[in-house]
Parts: structure tokens; C-alpha cells; sequence
């Protein structure tokens, strides 16, 4: 059954960066190519990585990928400060930025293209928001420019019929997504302090997160897994299988 299509497609090559909206993308079996591929690993938290959680901050630096998506290794990854300064991944002034206002001993981390763990990506393979549950959302929470954005998901899907947390019900079935991609639907996504910080200013309000933890169970945005690799794009359909 055909329920809508792919609206925006955003992978994150630096975990708590702001991520990209790409066009089109491979899908592996860890989940989008790259996404989560690098990352801080905290030394003040043994096996732990740094985050938004620590250091709110992060989500005003952007990063992308520049250069064509590689099975041998990552193209360099463009890192864009808060002043506006573009750095590459691995330039000591960046950790050196990061570490200092976060106030942590970090080390970058790279994975490998085929094999991102998912300790990296912390939950499942790749998470999913509607746009019916978006725009209910922001009734519920009374915040009419609320940013899909904040809940870091990687697929942002248009339904055709707009049933808020449709989603929800999913668990369990497939969907397929253009020609080739697979997905199994799994569970809900619970939601953490993350979703309180502004991603475009990193300014923090706990409201919303009351309002989810109120109205929603504290749940937003659902998990899936890759059954099927390939390549997707943006405004491929999106069909329900059971």
C-alpha cells in the first residue's frame, strides 16, 4: 500500500552536529551511509561518547560529507563552526574548540564505511518522523515553528492521508521505499533532553519534553531496521508492506 513518500533525507556524519539534507544516499545495513560515522569519544566517561546531553552547543556546528560516497573510506567531512569557520574533521583546532567549551578530554573517532557500530548511532539503525505527527505536535506543544529538525530523525516522511503517529502502529511490518530499500518498523523512539535544545540557536526550554512526557508517553518518531540495502532518494514512494 502506498502511504506517502520521502520528504527529506538527513544523516548526521558527526554524532550531535547538526546533520545534512542530502538528495539521495545509500542505505547500509548500520542505516544511512556515514551517518554517525564520527564522533568524540569521551576519556572523562570511559566508552562513552560526547553529545548534545554534555554539551548543548554542539548542535551549532554543522557538518557534511564533500565529496561522493565511498565504500573504501568517507570523503572528508566539512566541519562549520559557530563563528562561520569551515574545518576539516580531524584538525586539532576543532577538538581543541570542542574541548575546551565543553569542558571534556575528547579524542576524534572515525569508524569505517561498511561498519559503523551502533554504539555510535546509540539506538536502532535509522529513526523516522511523519509529517501528520509533526504538525500535531505543534498543537500539542503550542509551538507553531517547531523544527522537525530537533529530533534528529533520518527520514522525514509526507503521508499521503496526514493520521498523526500513524507510525505507531506500524511496528512490525516493512516498509519499502523506490525500487529496492527495506525497513522493518520496531519500536518507539523515547525521547531525552536532546529534543529541549534549539537547533539553531542551542538555546534550552524543557517544555517540550514536558509535553511529550505529558501528552505522548514521552514518545515521538519510530525506530526501524534495514532489511534491505540500496539507494534512496528524496520523493521516492514509501509503501506499507505487512
Amino acid at each position: 500500500m502506498l502511504i506517502g513518500h520521502v520528504e527529506e533525507i538527513v544523516r548526521h556524519p558527526v554524532k550531535s552536529f547538526r546533520g545534512e539534507k542530502v538528495e539521495a544516499t545509500n542505505v547500509m545495513s548500520y542505516g544511512l551511509y556515514g551517518d554517525r560515522s564520527h564522533a568524540f569519544s569521551d576519556r572523562t566517561r570511559p566508552g562513552k561518547f560526547l553529545t548534545i546531553t554534555q554539551f548543548p552547543e554542539m548542535v551549532l556546528y554543522s557538518a557534511k560529507f564533500n565529496g561522493e560516497e565511498s565504500m573504501d573510506r568517507f570523503p572528508p567531512v566539512e566541519v562549520k563552526t559557530p563563528s562561520n569557520e569551515v574545518l576539516n574533521w580531524g584538525d586539532s583546532r576543532l577538538t581543541e574548540e570542542i574541548a575546551s567549551k565543553g569542558e571534556r578530554e575528547i579524542e576524534p573517532i572515525t569508524f569505517d564505511p561498511a561498519a559503523v557500530p551502533l554504539g555510535a548511532i546509540e539506538e536502532e539503525h535509522i529513526l523516522i518522523v511523519t509529517d501528520a505527527s509533526m504538525e500535531k505536535l505543534k498543537s500539542l506543544s503550542a509551538n507553531a515553528n517547531l523544527d522537525y529538525q530537533r529530533f534528529r530523525p533520518n527520514l522525514y516522511l509526507a503521508l499521503n492521508d496526514k493520521d498523526p503517529f500513524i507510525e505507531e502502529s506500524w511496528f512490525g511490518k516493512k516498509l519499502k521505499i523506490g525500487d529496492a530499500v527495506v525497513l522493518r518498523l520496531i519500536r518507539h523512539c523515547e525521547r531525552c533532553m536532546i529534543v529541549t535544545v534549539d537547533p539553531m540557536t542551542a538555546h534550552t526550554d524543557p517544555s517540550l519534553l514536558q509535553t511529550l512526557v505529558r501528552k505522548r508517553n514521552n514518545h515521538f518518531g519510530v525506530y526501524a531496521g534495514v532489511l534491505k540495502t540500496g539507494k534512496i532518494r528524496t520523493g521516492d514512494p514509501v509503501y506499507l508492506i505487512d
